[in-house]
């Protein structure tokens, strides 16, 4: 008998005699001998507002307060169950068992691709919704359980030494912000009155590291900066995909801790985008404002001075602190109740107040998750997030009748470099090495050696791999990094500076290894698979090997979306959201917020890779541009003898490019399919502020001159056209 059945309505006086307590799969706990039609906050002809304000009424300044942070805890007189807000799904339902794995987020961007990452969203939520009903069934309301996920990291990934920026979606505002709306919208459904799940746009405003330092560090950003660059992707999420969640950041911005920040959380995201969902704290970042920023000097001062600008939810331990704040005169029980009220409202849309045939989400069942269809999406994502960087004299795609193959590094065999960080348990995963395998005929010699250890020198130094690996028709090493080695403060165990990375080459032993193949080769083809969450420098190892493919941390599918590049199944067509520096020396200070010198838009030093870039199979011809103020039209062919997708890309410089301004700045992009020889007429629509630049007070101009329009496969850039990617311009008048 399932909760369904149990579930049918909330009929008068209905008692369920085989349980002591009645469940709702909306999330209300009806206690025994009461009945909560006597409440008002239960009846629905009331709205919303209506509800949670009597509800409030009815609530003890105690009782108040336990629901104001994160493990909100029950209130038995009242009939409201405990909640916990604290649910991931970054990439996945994350942290809760059985779930499909999606590419990691910086894959997903890698993808340019907004109906996919619709897709991917809404299959997550999907099973948010399975996993939820199954977990009210057996009274599981703890961590990790609920429908509020603080989930997407819209943070601007600005230099690629931050162990998280795997988890946003690159280094640009507009990617982003196009990826993040979409996955937002997919997350949160369509529903005119009930939230499939809440989505969560963190972490609020400025933050990109270092790690060491987010409790206690001041991100200074200027108002052109934060405007121009920090500032649009959540402007985007606010107001385009009605975001019912922000998670403030743990460091100050501009000398306000930002959970406490009367200018981001008052003035700017109510009063000006017009915000009204609930805002949350990283978790313990109000004890970091009296612990380490220093702003406030106690706990009660810090739960005032959050409340006071709003913060509904407190992840941590410090909103206990309400009681004393009230009582020292700090803030006020009637801004308590203001706050309360408006923070209830999010838990009223996700249905948790309602008869659960009111609700079309309390039907989904489990069989959902990890399905079939949610895997094929997996895999789709994969495939089309995979970057190929090198493919000297067209080495790739591989012949799938090789003799013999030889597969070695760290990274072929482990499921963990498929995972990236904030994943859940996949029903199955198909390694690199796996995938492989299962492309090659069944009289190939194909054989595996890890080789090297991933982050350290091997220990016994008797060595077989690189001799036969060099022997081989083709040699393929999988290397790269893992979550052990870039993440989160405490997630990167093998990180030596919680989680970010010092230095952006490979691991020095992974080096070396590549070398030392090269030196016994015979001059047998050399494929390299990179996993990672962020750029690699590779000047050393680039001329080594024939071919480079990046795959990120790819997902439960991402064994079969290599196999399936390396052989030719796939024509790969993921691009880079993030520029590739050739050397940390080429980067600015880590803790410098300053965007002069950093990503595409800034970067003066020529880079490794550009921003957007990405080769193919076939090679893409762009011609006959034309522009107006809404658009740029242009035809692309296929010149090649393979159907293939292209990611067509628009850039615009102003008249003041490479000066105050950005030197070129994306304003819009396409994924193209294209029959082999075919070409098509394409029209991409500029983004609304394609001809807007930032004053240094922050302020929208539009100089009037010549502004450049760039249409192509990548960001312009001196190295794009000898990388092998067609990129043409137009000038246009304002």
């Amino acid at each position: 008998m399932n909760q369904y059945t149990l579930q049918k309505s909330f009929s008068k006086k209905i008692v369920f005699a085989l349980f002591s307590v009645l469940i709702l799969s909306s999330n209300v706990t009806a206690q025994k001998n009461k009945n909560p039609e006597n409440f008002e906050w239960f009846d629905t002809d009331k709205s919303f507002k209506q509800r949670t304000k009597a509800l409030v009424a009815s609530l003890t300044l105690e009782e108040k307060i336990s629901l104001m942070v994160d493990q909100s805890a029950p209130i038995d007189r009242l009939n409201i169950p405990e909640y916990n807000w604290w649910n991931e799904c970054l990439h996945g339902v994350a942290r809760n068992g059985r779930a499909t794995v999606f590419p990691q987020a910086i894959g997903l961007a890698a993808t340019f691709d907004e109906d996919l990452i619709f897709k991917v969203a809404d299959a997550i939520s999907t099973e948010a919704r399975a996993k939820f009903n199954a977990s009210i069934a057996i009274g599981n309301r703890g961590k990790y359980a609920g429908l509020t996920f603080w989930t997407p990291n819209i943070n601007i990934f600005r230099d690629p030494r931050w162990g998280r920026g795997q988890e946003t979606y690159g280094e640009d505002p507009y990617l982003t912000s196009k990826i993040g709306v979409n996955f937002v919208k997919g997350l949160q459904g369509d529903h005119p009155k009930y939230l499939k799940s809440a989505a969560c746009a963190k972490h609020y405003a400025v933050h990109s590291g270092p790690e060491e330092l987010r409790h206690e560090f001041d991100a200074i950003a200027s108002k052109k900066d934060m405007a121009e660059t920090y500032l649009p992707a959540f402007e985007a999420l606010v107001k385009e995909a009605k975001v019912e969640g922000v998670m403030g950041a743990y460091n100050r911005v501009n000398g306000e801790g930002a959970c406490a920040s009367p200018y981001l959380l008052e003035k700017l995201l109510k009063d000006s985008w017009g915000f009204k969902g609930y805002i949350v704290s990283d978790c313990w970042a109000l004890s970091d404002l009296h612990k380490f920023h220093k702003v406030t000097q106690t706990a009660e001062e810090s739960a005032a001075a959050a409340l006071n600008v709003g913060l509904n939810v407190n992840c941590g331990n410090v909103y206990p602190a309400l009681d004393g704040a009230i009582k020292q005169g700090l803030t006020t029980e009637k801004q308590l109740d203001k706050v309360l009220q408006h923070q209830l409202l999010t838990r009223f849309k996700l249905g948790f107040f309602d008869p659960p045939n009111k609700n079309p989400y309390n039907t989904i069942t489990t069989d959902v998750v990890d399905s079939e269809a949610h895997r094929s999406i997996a895999l789709k994502a994969a495939q089309k997030s995979i970057v190929l960087l090198k493919n000297k004299n067209s080495i790739l795609p591989l012949k799938k009748d090789l003799k013999s193959v030889y597969v070695a590094g760290p990274n072929a065999a482990r499921e963990d470099v498929l995972l990236g960080n904030y994943y859940g348990v996949t029903s199955k995963t198909q390694t690199i090495l796996d995938g492989i395998v299962s492309k090659v005929s069944a009289g190939t010699s194909i054989n595996y050696k890890q080789g090297l250890l991933p982050f350290q020198k091997n220990i016994n130094p008797i060595d077989w791999s690189t001799g036969e690996i060099s022997r081989a028709e083709v040699g393929i090493i999988v290397m790269g990094l893992s979550g052990n080695y870039e993440g989160e403060e405490g997630e990167a165990i093998a990180s030596e500076s919680k989680g970010d990375r010092v230095d952006i080459r490979l691991p020095q032993n992974q080096i070396d290894y590549i070398k030392k193949i090269k030196a016994k080769n015979t001059g047998n083809p050399l494929v390299l698979v990179l996993t990672g969450g962020s750029p690699i420098a590779m000047p050393e190892i680039y001329d080594l090997v024939d071919a480079i493919v990046f795959a990120w941390y790819p997902g439960e599918e991402g064994g079969q979306a290599v196999a399936d590049i390396l052989f030719g199944d796939i024509v790969p067509s993921g691009k880079l959201p993030i520029t590739f520096p050739k050397s940390v020396d080429d980067l600015p200070p880590y803790n410098d917020y300053t965007m002069k010198g950093r990503t595409y838009k800034y970067m003066t030093k020529t880079p490794q890779f550009p921003f957007g870039f990405g080769l193919s199979y076939t090679s893409f011809k762009y011609d006959n541009l034309k522009v107006s103020k809404e658009k740029a039209s242009f035809s692309i062919t296929n010149n090649g003898n393979v159907d293939a997708e292209e990611v067509a890309q628009v850039y615009v410089s102003s008249p003041n490019a490479g000066k105050n301004d950005p030197i070129s700045t994306l304003v819009g992009f396409t994924r193209v399919s294209l029959k082999a020889g075919v070409t098509k007429q394409v029209s991409i629509p500029f983004s609304k502020k394609a001809f807007i630049q930032f004053d240094s007070d922050g302020k929208e101009i539009t100089q009037k001159g010549t502004y450049t329009i760039h249409v192509g496969g990548a960001s312009p850039n001196t190295i794009t056209t000898t990388l092998g990617i067609d990129v043409i311009s137009t000038p246009f008048n304002m």
